[in-house]
């Protein structure tokens, strides 16, 4: 017997009808690539967004074509979020932070007929002329005052939807089309598609308005310092919409004083961004003598890779809740996230804080497990590291154009490269990446805990370690970290710290000091990068 409840699909264009409907006048506040800060509203960007999606139409675009973006945090950006999921086309949002030769193959292999893009990556466009042949139209994200002359070939944007009327019906179709195209950055390999779904979209900001998952809500004035290119954001666009929350959109400026007078000035409660932008914003406030009790957050999540213990423990020496959350452009992307339970609420701060540093707990429709390298289950007490295993409603079954093939086994699990353990409460803690882990005369190392345990030190602002080659050990640890500024710490004074707080045959066998580290588009550290330039360091040592 079936319950008799209507059927409705799960669409994302009904997330934005609810908004325009429920609340209306919920701010949008956007900084524009040319300095602009544009102030409109929930009710507002749903009418710019039919009048999109019109002119999205009027280039031809069908049902499941892709429509794709090279572009920053602005209004105009989100709404193509909705206007071309809207009729059923595919947003194909693109980093524009990788190498132009990755741009030009995610452009292809996407498939996309139509290019939007800021005007700050028209020379970048410019440069793959010749090199993306589906491209039929090349939209610039500005207005005809600032479209450069002599260019027949490009369109504005605003010229665009302003021809207009804005009086679309959002179509209906089936829950499970495809609405969202997003490549992988930072892996071995051309990157691959995932490709997101109406109902894995929707489904997945339920849970970001949950109080036990990210607790965005109403009376949130969010600052987005994750791009809209990178993982749809990490579902905040929609979740804000489902919700009404402010959202604050910061354009190309996601330096520390850009953030911060933007956060004081919309009176921003909750943020999120990735552990290099956090860090930044502290370097900005300790280089300019600023109060971080001037912060105004009462919330901010840390995502894209392990936080450092120490810069949670700055937050909340602030006052502000930083906690963790974990997943990866295959799981749309939030899997886990980190919350205290009733009976850590009488734990002091510090051990409040231990808890914080892992990465939490599944969400409810996520299911977790550990493998070891023969693929059977491992305990989940803690006491054990394995490859993290997950699967759920919006972890994805396969890439786009079937890359890599079958890439879940037969009981649909997806295998995600990290090394973590899991507690008896299901609280995960990442270990390292499984290409990153260390592995010393049989033995793990732990990469992640002795970067987080070396910023801890004052002198360190930041630290990577890889594993290089050893005559004896096969691999041993070397870090490398930046100082900051005025330092004049020594390599062993910073092992010597280390020495009570990790494994003693854990102790890197050198610390070298370098100027700057390298990181991915998505602002993690680029290990691979690392490995190969220092990759005979010990050898002959």
């Amino acid at each position: 017997m079936l319950g008799l409840m209507q059927d409705q699909p799960l669409l994302i264009s009904s997330l934005l009808t609810h908004a325009e409907r429920y609340h209306p006048r919920s701010e949008i506040v956007s900084v524009t690539c040319e300095g602009e800060t544009v102030r409109s509203s929930w009710g507002q960007l749903a009418r710019r967004a039919r009048q999109a999606a019109q002119a999205l139409l009027a280039m031809g675009v069908k049902p499941g074509d892709r429509v794709a973006t090279l572009a920053w945090n602005t209004h105009r950006h989100l709404e193509l979020y909705y206007a071309a999921a809207g009729i059923g086309a595919v947003l194909h949002t693109v980093n524009p932070r990788l190498f132009p030769e990755q741009i030009e193959y995610i452009l292809n292999h996407g498939g996309a007929e139509v290019l939007l893009f800021d005007l700050p990556f028209l020379g970048l466009v410019d440069g793959l002329a010749g090199k993306i042949p589906n491209i039929r139209h090349q939209v610039v994200l500005t207005d005809a005052a600032h479209l450069p002359e002599g260019r027949d070939t490009l369109a504005s944007y605003e010229t665009l939807i302003a021809a207009e009327d804005g009086t679309l019906v959002w179509p209906r179709f089936d829950e499970r089309s495809a609405s969202g195209l997003c490549y992988t950055s930072g892996t071995t390999g051309n990157p691959k598609g995932v490709l997101y779904s109406h109902r894995s979209t929707v489904l997945h900001a339920f849970l970001c308005c949950q109080v036990d998952g990210l607790h965005l809500s109403r009376d949130d004035s969010t600052l987005l310092a994750v791009p809209l290119f990178h993982v749809n954001a990490w579902g905040i666009p929609y979740a804000s919409a489902m919700c009404g929350a402010k959202l604050v959109l910061p354009g190309p400026k996601l330096d520390g004083e850009s953030l911060f007078s933007l956060a004081v000035a919309e009176e921003c409660t909750f943020s999120l961004g990735v552990p290099t932008v956090w860090l930044g914003l502290f370097k900005y406030l300790d280089e300019a003598g600023i109060d971080v009790q001037r912060l105004p957050f009462q919330r901010v999540l840390i995502g894209g890779s392990a936080a450092p213990r120490a810069l949670l423990q700055r937050f909340h020496d602030a006052g502000v809740h930083a906690f963790q959350a974990w997943g990866m452009s295959e799981t749309s992307p939030v899997a886990t996230v980190a919350a205290l339970l009733p009976h850590h609420r009488d734990l002091p701060k510090s051990d409040q804080i231990d808890v914080l540093a892992r990465q939490g707990r599944a969400m409810f429709g996520v299911e977790l497990k550990i493998v070891a390298e023969d693929g059977s289950e491992l305990p989940q007490d803690g006491s054990v590291s394995g490859e993290l295993m997950v699967r759920g409603p919006w972890v994805t079954s396969g890439y786009y154009g079937g890359v890599g093939g079958q890439v879940v086994d037969a009981d649909g699990w997806f295998a995600t490269g990290d090394v973590a353990k899991i507690d008896s409460e299901g609280f995960v803690t990442l270990t390292d990446r499984s290409k990153d882990v260390i592995k010393s005369g049989g033995e793990w190392i732990s990469s992640i805990e002795l970067e987080n345990a070396a910023l801890g030190h004052p002198a360190v602002e930041a630290a990577a370690v890889v594993g290089v080659t050893h005559e004896r050990w096969q691999e041993r640890p070397l870090m490398l970290v930046i100082r900051k500024p005025g330092s004049a710490a020594e390599p062993q004074e910073i092992l010597d710290f280390l020495a009570d707080k990790v494994a003693r045959w854990w102790l890197p066998d050198a610390l070298v000091f370098v100027d700057t580290l390298p990181l991915t588009a998505t602002g993690k550290l680029d290990k691979k990068v690392l490995r190969a330039a220092w990759k005979d360091h010990l050898v002959g040592a």
